[in-house]
């Protein structure tokens, strides 16, 4: 069974004590990480050296899901030559580059189209246009009798629903609480996520100083599965 250990549980900035948006995802010997956002790199390396990843996905450009990819990619260019792949959307190795020019991500990071299916090791990813301020994609990782759904950030959206639908874990954001505006015309972050059909719901990106506990209940109202709300360092 696949292991997932919580990097970071916060959006938008870290709590103290706390990071940003990132997962560690083990299976089989290899090493995923999805996201890296700020003070995740420091908690992946209390688990995994950089030349032992295997793969990075970054769901999309804001720095509270990849500016420690551009630790990791540091750590990766004095330890060893060998490229790490790297699927994101095309904002994102320029957000890479603007922090770290020198190297270029591209000497360090062999760069893939988040849009496409591919295998990543023991993992099929398979991904889903979500609704945010920038284009970020839902990301479904299923292995033998596994299935994880991870939604990145996203407003409401129907394709959410197809895209988690019998998964064993959901990793869904959970940034707003009460109930949502109507209409939602420019909501691009979910409170209370729907029935999607998934076995275990784990909230995430939690707006700093916010009461997860709150979130939890409100996600419960409307989810019959087990919900958990993210702590670093939790596994699963």
């Amino acid at each position: 069974m696949p292991r997932l250990t919580v990097l970071g549980s916060c959006g938008a900035w870290p709590e103290a004590g706390r990071a940003c948006a990132g997962f560690l995802v083990s299976h089989q010997g290899f090493h995923l990480v999805l996201d890296l956002g700020y003070g995740a790199a420091a908690r992946l390396f209390r688990h995994v050296t950089a030349e032992r990843v295997d793969a990075v996905v970054v769901t999309h450009e804001h720095p509270d899901h990849l500016a420690d990819v551009s630790a990791l990619g540091r750590a990766r260019y004095y330890s060893t030559d060998r490229k790490l792949p790297l699927h994101c959307t095309p904002g994102t190795t320029t957000r890479l580059a603007a922090m770290e020019p020198h190297p270029d991500p591209v000497e360090i990071f062999d760069i893939h189209d988040l849009g496409s299916k591919t295998e990543l090791g023991p993992f099929r990813l398979t991904t889903t246009p979500l609704p945010h301020y920038v284009p970020n994609h839902g990301i479904r990782l299923t292995a033998p009798e596994f299935t994880l759904v991870y939604t990145g950030d996203t407003g409401p959206a129907p394709q959410l629903t197809v895209l988690a639908r019998d998964a064993d874990l959901l990793i869904c954001e959970a940034t707003l609480q009460g109930e949502p505006p109507d209409p939602l015309p420019h909501d691009r972050h979910r409170s209370r996520p729907s029935r999607p059909g998934s076995k275990t719901l784990l909230l995430t990106h939690f707006w700093p100083g916010s009461d997860r506990a709150v979130s939890v209940a409100e996600a419960r109202n409307a989810f019959d599965g087990e919900v958990l709300a993210t702590e670093e360092e939790l596994t699963w």
